[in-house]
């Protein structure tokens, strides 16, 4: 149950949470199928982000599995009549020298996405190299925007928060995985009000609004950095299998990232629109298709989402 406890600390959009686990005892496998509760049909109806989130929850499995000593041998889409099963996780034996998942552990209950302002201070080309490598592991290429093209990524991200803050569908989503303070819904999903950060102020960093543009009484204002460090994710191709590996190479960045002191957030409102979607990438830079926009920077670690209980998101057979 530990492990899976440490899948699900991965995040996903909204926090809605679209994955399920089956561990079989005799075989020593777990499958990571996609649990349909935390679709946004509107938002997601290609179930990218989906995909995403589960491979998210699938690179941490790798790192608790590794933690805990074992060699595992993991296979994506591993039955093309069944869809919804997106991995295997096999414990094979004693883990080898050469697995690496392990040093990562330290830093899976401790990311959390923070939506509060960062510093101007620009992430150091080492750091910059070892995120650009922890996504190369996954094979998803990192690259972080500079220039006309981080310019054109701004806009893209506010032409999409734009378009969410009025579009119906999009806000039925949002309203179905938001917690308001005075809310009488489980708190087991979704992004409660004490972790929808402050509202900008000033600043050009393309922050989502949780609260949907909807006034909440006390909450505070903030003057955001003025220049953004965005990184994108990208693949060649835009299958399921390329949304699975960008889930497992976005949860390696993160973990990489908080060890090394950076906070991050999810840029993905562009990504939401198809029109939208293609304009991100940078055509100079030999992209495909921009999977996700990462946030990066010094700035103060954000609040705990709630999880649903492993118990409500686990079976265990013989």
């Amino acid at each position: 149950m530990a492990l899976v406890r440490d899948a699900t600390a991965a995040p996903s959009m909204h926090n809605a949470q679209p994955w399920r686990f089956q561990y079989s005892r005799r075989n020593r496998v777990f499958h990571l199928r996609a649990d349909l509760r935390g679709s946004l049909p509107h938002t997601d109806p290609v179930l990218r982000a989906l995909h995403i989130g589960c491979g998210a929850a699938l690179m941490n499995l790798r790192v608790a599995v590794a933690h805990e000593g074992w060699q595992a041998t993991t296979r994506v889409l591993p039955d093309p009549s069944d869809p919804m099963l997106l991995a295997s996780v096999t414990l094979t034996g004693p883990l080898g020298d050469e697995d690496d998942p392990a040093a990562l552990y330290p830093a899976v209950r401790t990311r959390h996405s923070s939506r509060y302002p960062f510093a101007e201070t620009e992430i150091p080309m080492s750091v910059r190299t070892a995120l650009v490598d922890a996504a190369d592991q996954e094979h998803v290429s990192l690259s972080f925007a500079s220039g006309w093209h981080l310019q054109s990524v701004l806009d893209l991200a506010r032409e999409g928060e734009a378009r969410n803050l009025t579009d119906a569908g999009a806000a039925a989503d949002l309203d179905r995985f938001t917690r308001r303070a005075d809310d009488t819904r489980l708190a087991t999903e979704g992004v409660p009000e004490s972790a929808f950060g402050p509202r900008r102020r000033i600043g050009k960093a393309p922050m989502r609004d949780f609260a949907g543009g909807k006034s909440i009484p006390g909450r505070p204002t903030a003057d955001f950095e003025t220049s953004p460090q965005l990184a994108l994710l990208s693949t060649s191709r835009d299958r399921p299998v390329d949304w699975l590996r960008t889930g497992q190479a976005v949860e390696r960045v993160l973990l990489r990232a908080t060890l090394e002191g950076l906070a991050a957030s999810f840029v993905a409102q562009a990504l939401e629109w198809h029109d939208l979607r293609w304009p991100l990438r940078d055509p100079m830079a030999g992209m495909a298709y921009v999977q996700m926009v990462l946030r990066l920077g010094y700035g103060p670690p954000g609040a705990r989402t709630p999880r649903r209980p492993v118990q409500d998101v686990l079976d265990i057979e013989p």
